[in-house]
């Protein structure tokens, strides 16, 4: 399961799951962005978020193989642990940047496995982009219609979403697919499938 942070998703185990490091990075830039101490401990994850990055492009593209990206994640591995231990410490002043600091560590401690899944588990990604892009029809949807008023109604657009979805990402036509599927209902026949074929 690919997620970010949410706390809907804590009921998971952690070894099921990857945390999305494309939220990572944003969090890790609020404290990028802040003055003194907490901005150069921000700056320094956020060069290691690059490297780790860098990497999985350069595993995508197939310049690595599993085992190295596996080496070179080792170093960015322990380089992020370092930085998120020393920020569960924070500061001794104790400002309210490294308040935050210290609890977005010690949250990340306690999740620390599914950071790092991408790496060993084949067909998963460091993000949850996929999934992101996935759903934004359907946010951009309600936002516009403001939902439904029925139960059978958020039935009827939850399936239709779903099939609009799948027939893009398998690159088929979906008024077809739909005109099908209602042909198929009314003759009485099982409706066309949306599981892949090959």
């Amino acid at each position: 399961m690919g997620s970010d942070r949410y706390s809907a998703y804590a009921h998971l185990p952690v070894a099921q799951r990857q945390l999305c490091w494309a939220h990572l990075k944003r969090d890790w830039q609020f404290f990028r962005e802040r003055d003194g101490p907490v901005g150069v401990w921000g700056e320094a994850a956020m060069v290691q978020i690059g490297k780790l990055f860098e990497t999985w492009h350069r595993f995508r593209s197939g310049e690595l193989d599993r085992v190295g990206l596996q080496q070179e994640m080792t170093a960015v591995q322990a380089e992020l642990r370092d930085l998120v231990e020393r920020g569960r410490a924070g500061a001794p002043a104790g400002a309210l940047a490294w308040n935050k600091a210290r609890g977005f560590c010690r949250e990340l401690l306690l999740v620390w496995p599914a950071l790092w899944t991408f790496v060993t588990v084949e067909g998963v990604e460091p993000t949850n982009n996929a999934a992101e892009r996935a759903l934004r029809p359907a946010v951009l949807w309600r936002k516009g219609c403001y939902g439904t008023e029925s139960s059978e109604g958020s039935r009827f657009v939850e399936r239709l979403l779903t099939v609009t979805t799948t027939c893009r990402q398998q690159q088929r036509e979906v008024l077809p697919f739909i005109a099908q599927a209602v042909a198929a209902q009314w003759a009485g026949l099982p409706a066309p499938t949306l599981m892949p074929t090959h």
